[in-house]
């Protein structure tokens, strides 16, 4: 049988489920029970977890698209920002500028 949560209403424990409904038979209360949120964990090169505003370091000389720079290995970092999507980290680098970067190429100071 399942683990069913108390009614958010009067807190009983008497709640049954009819289909993705749950119900209290003691107030009539109905509601529906939010599916667990799957959070994202990004970790950098060694597997250590990274969160915004943290500081890291590049591990290899990474090419920027569209133009002749290069973000040279041993590059601080500082203040990053995750998102969704290709590149994990969001960030701006002194002499390049704002740009996107993958977990895998950068190590958690």
């Amino acid at each position: 049988m399942k683990d069913l949560p108390p009614c958010p209403e009067c807190e009983s424990v008497l709640t049954y489920e009819d289909g993705p409904i749950l119900i209290c038979p003691e107030c009539g209360h109905e509601w529906t029970q939010a599916p667990p949120v799957a959070v994202k964990v990004v970790k950098d090169s060694v597997g250590n977890p990274l969160t915004d505003g943290d500081t890291v370091t590049v591990i290899k000389d990474l090419k920027v698209k569209g133009s002749s720079l290069v973000v040279k290995r041993g590059t601080k970092v500082k203040n990053i920002r995750l998102v969704d999507g290709d590149h994990d980290i969001d960030c701006k680098i002194d002499g390049v500028g704002a740009m996107g970067l993958k977990s895998e190429f950068v190590k958690k100071i």
